[in-house]
């Protein structure tokens, strides 16, 4: 392989993890994140979401990760009536299980 072409793909590689894959969905941007389940308000599911946390070798960069996961658990909300999200547990392998509330 020429070398030119070998810094090519050194460097399409290397500004692959600076991309984002995730993109907000209509709905999503007015669903809130909340740290723990709500009190007052009624469940409305759980959802797994789960991105590529590693390409190859390479580890994504860890909070990249966590706002993707976070951004796919709040386009799924508007989709069961839901307008909070709470994480039941941390993100593992680039998974991670969301519950979904819908609070007045």
């Amino acid at each position: 392989m020429p070398l030119p072409t070998r810094v090519a793909a050194v460097l399409l590689v290397l500004a692959l993890p600076a991309c984002t894959f995730v993109k907000m969905a209509p709905g999503a941007k007015q669903v809130q994140v909340l740290a723990t389940a709500p009190t007052g308000c009624q469940a409305r599911g759980e959802v797994e979401v789960s991105v590529t946390h590693k390409v190859g070798f390479y580890e994504r960069d860890d909070m990249r990760v966590r706002d993707e996961l976070e951004l796919l658990a709040r386009n799924e909300a508007p989709g069961l009536s839901a307008n909070r999200i709470s994480p039941l547990g941390p993100p593992r392998d680039g998974s991670q299980r969301w519950a979904l509330w819908r609070c007045n």
